[in-house]
C-alpha cells in the first residue's frame, strides 16, 4: 500500500472510531502532510506520520487564537481536540468549510491578517523564531547529502544570499511578535463567515512583514505601517528558502526541480523582487512554500 493510501484508510478510521460516517475521502493537499475531505460527515483531516512534531502545537494553538478573534479555521466540534495516532500516522480532525469564492479580495485579505496579527499579540506560546527556518534551508544547501542535485554556483549563491539576508533583517531590529508564517493564498479559505487562515504549523516569530513577503503585492498595499525595505529583503528571504526546499532530496512536491530552477532565476533577475504570489503564478498557481520535514 502507498503512503497516501495507508494514510486515508488511518483517518477514515478514527472518524469511524469517533461515528463519524468517513466512507469516502477527497485528497486536498499533499506535501509533508496529506489534506483529506472526509464524506459524508464533511471533515477535513490532516494526516502526517508519527513525528511531526507541528501537529500537537497547532491542535493547542487554534482555539487560543479563536478566543481572541483571529480568523482561523477551527478543530471539528464532534471530535475532542486531539492528535490521534493510528499505524504510524498522527491525524487531526478540523472543520470543512465549503469555499465560498475562489479568491480573497485583496482589502479583504489584508484585514484578515491584520486581524490574524492583532490577536497574535495578546498569546504568548513558546514557538520557532523565523530565523530557525533560515537554518533548516542553510542546512539543505550546506550539506550536499542532502540536496546533491544543487549546482556548485547555485549552491554558493544560495549560501550567501541566505546568510547576508539574515543578518540584514537582523540588523534592522524590527519589532517581532507571532506570526502565521505562511499565509499565502493556499492557507487562506473565503468562506461565508469571511477570510480565514489554515495550516498553523508554520506559526514563528518574527516582523509582520515575514508574513507580508508571502502575498500579493495588492495586499500589502493595503496592510498598514509596512516596511518597504524590511518587505524587500523578506521577500527575497522567502524565495531563497523556496528555491532550497524545493532542491532537498526526497522534495516530493510535482516539478520540483524547476520550481527550484524558477526561484533561483527570480532571486538573480531583481530587483525590483517578485512576490512569492508572481512566482508561483508562473509555475502553475500551486504553493511550494512548505519544508518536506
Amino acid at each position: 500500500m502507498s503512503d497516501v493510501t495507508r494514510a486515508i484508510a488511518a483517518a477514515t478510521s478514527v472518524a469511524a472510531s469517533l461515528h463519524l460516517p468517513a466512507s469516502d475521502a477527497i485528497v486536498l493537499h499533499n506535501s509533508n502532510r496529506l489534506a483529506l475531505r472526509l464524506t459524508p460527515c464533511d471533515v477535513l483531516a490532516r494526516v502526517a506520520h508519527v513525528g511531526h512534531k507541528a501537529a500537537q502545537f497547532e491542535v493547542e494553538l487554534a482555539p487560543r487564537l479563536a478566543e481572541v478573534g483571529c480568523p482561523v479555521g477551527l478543530l471539528e466540534p464532534r471530535a475532542d481536540p486531539l492528535v490521534y495516532s493510528r499505524d504510524g500516522f498522527e491525524v487531526t480532525l478540523w472543520i470543512y468549510y465549503e469555499p465560498v469564492t475562489p479568491h480573497v479580495s485583496p482589502v479583504d485579505y489584508a484585514r484578515a491578517l491584520e486581524r490574524l496579527h492583532a490577536g497574535m499579540r495578546k498569546v504568548d506560546v513558546p514557538s520557532p523564531r523565523f530565523t530557525d527556518r533560515i537554518a533548516e534551508a542553510e542546512e539543505v544547501v550546506a550539506n550536499p547529502d542532502l540536496s546533491p542535485e544543487l549546482a556548485h554556483a547555485d549552491r554558493v549563491f544560495l549560501a550567501s544570499r541566505l546568510g547576508s539576508l539574515r543578518r540584514a533583517i537582523d540588523d534592522r531590529g524590527a519589532v517581532e511578535q507571532l506570526l502565521h508564517g505562511e499565509p499565502h493564498p493556499g492557507n487562506v479559505l473565503a468562506t461565508k463567515n469571511g477570510p480565514l487562515f489554515i495550516d498553523l504549523q508554520t506559526c514563528c516569530r518574527g516582523p509582520v512583514e515575514f508574513d507580508l513577503a508571502h502575498v500579493a503585492e495588492a495586499v500589502c498595499e493595503d496592510y498598514p505601517s509596512v516596511n518597504q525595505g524590511l518587505l524587500d529583503e523578506c521577500r527575497q528571504l522567502v524565495l531563497a528558502m523556496v528555491a532550497a526546499w524545493r532542491w532537498e532530496l526526497g522534495d516530493q512536491f510535482p516539478n520540483g526541480r524547476r520550481s527550484g530552477e524558477e526561484f533561483l532565476r527570480s532571486l538573480r533577475e531583481g530587483p525590483s523582487w517578485p512576490t512569492l504570489e508572481t512566482v508561483t503564478r508562473r509555475l502553475g498557481g500551486m504553493y511550494l512554500t512548505d519544508h518536506p520535514a
